[in-house]
C-alpha cells in the first residue's frame, strides 16, 4: 500500500515537471521566434511533419489504386465501384497505409484518380524545343527595333549590357522557377507552387498572405497594357513615316490602327488569334535579314569612330530600360516550365535561347549603328530608303497589329480575376453571364482598354521613352529585384555564399537602374511634351 502512494505521488511530481518545463520552452522558444533567431517553432515542425504523412498517404494510396485495377483485370466500371473496388480497398489496406487501417476509412476511390490521370495525359504538353520557341518569341519581338537607339546613347557599354542582361535574366529565370520547388521528406524535389502569383505569396506569408501576388498582377497589368501601347505606337509611327506624302498624322495612323484593334474586345479565346503567331515570328525574322543585309550593303561606310566608350549621362539609363525591356519573359516562365515534357531541360533551353537572343541582339544593333549613327531613330526602320521602308514597315505594322491581341487578352484575363470574379470575394461582380456570355457592361469596359491605349499612344508618341519607361518600372521589376528577392526568401537556407552574392548583386544593380531609368524616361517624357518634340 505504502509503494502504491508513493508511485503516485512520484508520477504527479514527475507530470508537474513535465508540464512546467514545456510551459518554459515554449515561452523561450516564442520569445526567440519573435527575435528572429528561432529556426522552425513546434507548430512548423508539426506542419512539415504533417505533410510528409500526405506524401506518404498519396503514394500509398496511388499504389493500392494500382494493384487495385490490376486485381480488377480491366473489369466494366460497375464492378469497380462494387464488389470488386471492396475488395481491392480490403487487400490494399491490409499491406497498405497505416493511418487507413487506424481511422477505419479505405483508400479513397480509384476512378477519381483514374479520370485525374487521364486529364493530365489529354493536357498537351511541350518539348523542350517548342518552350524555346516560346521564349525566343518573347525576347526576339519587335521591341529589338529600338535596340540601335540604345547603342546611341551607350556606344559599347551598351553592346556590353545587351551581353549583360541576357545574362541576368537567363539565371533570374532559373532561379524563378527554382522557387517553385521544395524537397519532401526524400529529399526529392517536388512542384508545390505554379505561378509567379504564388510565389510573391509564399514570400510574404504568414503576415500579408495575399500582398506579394497583388504587387505581382499590378506590375504584370503595367507591363501588358504598357505592351499594348506601344504597339499602338509604333504602328501609328511606321504608317506615318511609310506614306509621308499623304496628310495624314502619326495619331491619325493610331486611330486608325486601334479601329482595326477593336474587335479584341469582344475575344473570348486566343485559338484563332495563335495560328497567325507563327507566321508572324517568320515574317519578322525576314524583316531582320532584310534590315541586316541592307546594312551589309553599306560595310564600307560603316561609322566605326562613331562608336565610343563615353555614354550619355541623362540618356543612358533610358538605354538601360530599353534593353531590359527587351528581355522580359519571366511572367509566363512558370506556366511554360509546368508544360514541359522533360522540366529538367528547363535549364538547357533558358542557356541557348539567350545565348541566341544575345548574339542575335548584338548584332543586329551594332551593324544598325554603324550604318546610320548619330541618324539612328527610335524605330530603325525609319533610317531605311523610301523604297524598301514602305514594305518593311507594312510587314511590321501586320505583326503588330497581330500581336497586340496576345497582351491585350492576358491583361483582361487579370484584370477580371483580380476585381470582377465573385468566386473571390473580389471588389466587383462577375462581368459573366449564367451562361459564360459576356455582360454589356464588361464589353464595355473590354472597349474602353482598347480606346484607353489610343489615347495613351496619341499623346504620348514615343517608343523609345515609353519602353524605357517601361523597362525600368516593371521588366526591372520582374526580371532582376522580385526573383532575387523570392530566391532570398525561400530557399535561404540551402543556399550557398555565391548564389547570395548573385542575388544580392542583382538586387542592387538592378534596383539603381530601375531607379535612374524611370526618373530619366520620365524626364525625357515631359521634355517631349512640353517642347513638342516628335517621334
Amino acid at each position: 500500500m505504502a509503494h502504491l502512494i508513493r508511485s503516485k505521488f512520484q508520477n504527479k511530481l514527475s507530470n508537474a515537471a513535465t508540464s512546467m518545463s514545456n510551459k518554459s520552452t515554449a515561452k523561450v522558444s516564442g520569445m526567440m521566434a519573435r527575435m528572429g533567431f528561432q529556426a522552425a517553432t513546434d507548430e512548423e515542425g508539426l506542419g512539415f511533419a504533417a505533410c510528409d504523412d500526405l506524401d506518404y498517404d498519396h503514394r500509398q494510396g496511388l499504389q493500392m489504386d494500382i494493384m487495385k485495377s490490376d486485381d480488377m483485370g480491366g473489369g466494366d466500371a460497375g464492378e469497380g465501384s462494387g464488389e470488386g473496388g471492396m475488395a481491392g480497398g480490403e487487400d490494399g489496406m491490409a499491406t497498405g497505409d497505416s493511418h487507413y487501417q487506424r481511422d477505419g476509412t479505405g483508400p479513397p476511390p480509384s476512378g477519381s484518380k483514374a479520370s485525374g490521370l487521364g486529364e493530365e495525359e489529354k493536357s498537351p504538353k511541350i518539348t523542350a524545343w517548342e518552350a524555346g520557341w516560346n521564349v525566343t518569341n518573347a525576347i526576339q519581338g519587335m521591341f529589338v527595333l529600338g535596340l540601335p537607339y540604345a547603342i546611341l546613347h551607350g556606344g559599347y557599354l551598351g553592346l556590353f549590357l545587351i551581353i549583360f542582361a541576357a545574362v541576368v535574366c537567363c539565371y533570374t529565370g532559373k532561379i524563378l522557377i527554382a522557387c517553385l520547388y521544395e524537397e519532401d521528406e526524400d529529399g526529392q524535389l517536388v512542384r508545390v507552387r505554379d505561378t509567379y502569383v504564388d510565389i510573391a505569396n509564399a514570400c510574404c506569408q504568414p503576415r500579408f498572405p495575399s500582398l506579394g501576388g497583388h504587387i505581382v498582377n499590378v506590375a504584370q497589368i503595367i507591363e501588358l497594357v504598357m505592351t499594348c501601347i506601344l504597339y499602338v505606337v509604333v504602328s501609328g509611327n511606321l504608317m506615318y513615316n511609310s506614306f509621308p506624302t499623304l496628310p495624314i498624322s502619326q495619331k491619325s495612323w493610331a486611330i486608325v490602327a486601334t479601329a482595326a484593334l477593336l474587335p479584341c474586345a469582344f475575344l473570348k479565346n486566343l485559338k484563332s488569334v495563335s495560328k497567325f503567331s507563327l507566321l508572324c515570328t517568320i515574317a519578322h525574322f525576314v524583316i531582320n535579314i532584310l534590315v541586316i543585309a541592307y546594312c551589309l550593303s553599306r560595310a564600307r561606310d560603316w561609322a566605326w569612330d562613331k562608336v565610343k566608350f563615353y555614354i550619355d549621362v541623362k540618356k543612358f539609363p533610358i538605354s538601360i530600360g530599353i534593353i531590359v525591356f527587351s528581355y522580359t519573359s519571366q511572367i509566363f516562365l512558370p506556366s511554360l516550365e509546368g508544360n514541359m515534357q522533360k522540366p529538367s531541360e528547363f535549364h538547357c533551353m533558358m542557356n541557348w535561347t539567350h545565348i541566341a537572343a544575345c548574339v542575335l541582339k548584338g548584332l543586329f544593333a551594332l551593324v544598325a549603328y554603324l550604318t546610320w549613327a548619330d541618324a539612328t531613330k527610335e524605330v530603325i526602320t525609319d533610317n531605311l530608303p523610301s523604297t524598301i521602308r514602305a514594305v518593311v514597315n507594312l510587314f511590321l505594322v501586320s505583326k503588330a497589329l497581330l500581336s497586340y491581341p496576345l497582351p491585350f487578352f492576358a491583361a483582361v484575363e487579370v484584370l477580371e480575376k483580380s476585381f470582377f470574379n465573385e468566386q473571390e470575394r473580389t471588389w466587383f461582380p462577375n462581368c459573366y453571364g449564367g451562361d459564360g456570355r459576356l455582360k454589356a457592361w464588361g464589353l464595355t469596359l473590354r472597349c474602353s482598354l482598347v480606346v484607353f491605349t489610343l489615347l495613351m499612344a496619341i499623346y504620348v508618341p514615343h517608343f523609345a521613352l515609353l519602353m524605357g519607361l517601361t523597362g525600368s518600372m516593371t521588366g526591372a521589376g520582374l526580371c532582376f529585384l522580385l526573383p532575387s528577392l523570392f530566391h532570398l526568401k525561400l530557399l535561404w537556407r540551402k543556399l550557398l555564399w555565391h548564389h547570395v552574392f548573385f542575388d544580392v548583386a542583382i538586387f542592387v544593380i538592378g534596383g539603381i537602374c530601375a531607379i535612374s531609368g524611370f526618373i530619366h524616361s520620365m524626364e525625357g517624357l515631359i521634355e517631349a511634351y512640353k517642347y513638342g518634340i516628335e517621334d
